[in-house]
């Protein structure tokens, strides 16, 4: 088992069941400390190579992912290998996409799709989730 995020560190998300995850901004610079053993990466263009393990999801911003397929495998290999696995979900702001992948994450974990905005904007970050129909995403995910 490798180490997880401390829960302390700015962008750690905790879920109910304890799992943490990073969410963070690409444009801004890589926290020190730890790096990820697992990233998902939400940007309407692929992303530069990292050192670990990482998969692209194409997700124009202020839109919803192409391939919605796709996105829910994604978000459910992130979501189990939150289990034992440092995790982190990124778009280049670390506030829309990010946090409509987390709110996602959460409906995974049990948090009823039509709060798990609210989950995520109280636990990460107060804006995550930006646009209404990434609201809309969030509440039919998994339904």
């Amino acid at each position: 088992m490798t180490a997880t995020w401390d829960p302390t560190a700015p962008g750690v998300l905790r879920l109910p069941s304890g799992r943490l995850i990073r969410g963070r901004g690409l444009r801004h610079p890589l926290p020190e400390g730890v790096t990820p053993d697992f990233a998902l990466y939400l940007l309407g263009k692929e992303p530069p190579g990292v050192d670990w393990e990482s998969r692209w999801l194409r997700w124009p911003d202020f839109r919803l992912p192409t391939d919605r397929a796709a996105t829910a495998a994604a978000l459910h290999e992130a979501w189990e290998r939150s289990e034992t696995e440092r995790v982190e979900v990124a778009c280049a702001g670390g506030q829309g996409r990010t946090g409509t992948a987390l709110a996602c994450v959460a409906v995974l974990d049990g948090v009823p799709g039509r709060e798990a905005v609210a989950y995520v904007r109280e636990h990460y970050a107060a804006r995550a989730v930006e646009t209404p129909w990434q609201r809309g995403f969030v509440t039919r995910f998994g339904g």
